[in-house]
């Protein structure tokens, strides 16, 4: 997880989302890396929740 969230937020893919574009009157810039954000958190507490059982 550690490295998906490296590669996902590293200089060329965060470059690809630098463009003048709004997603719901966001920046795409900014919609990109907190959706990147919520889906690490989310994939973190499915593995966590996963190994208690």
């Amino acid at each position: 997880m550690f490295l998906f969230g490296c590669i996902l937020l590293n200089y060329p893919i965060l470059f690809l989302f630098n463009r003048q574009a709004e997603v719901l009157q966001i920046p795409l810039l900014y919609a990109y890396l907190f959706g990147v954000w919520a889906v690490l958190i989310g994939l973190l507490a499915c593995i966590i929740e996963r190994r208690r059982d």
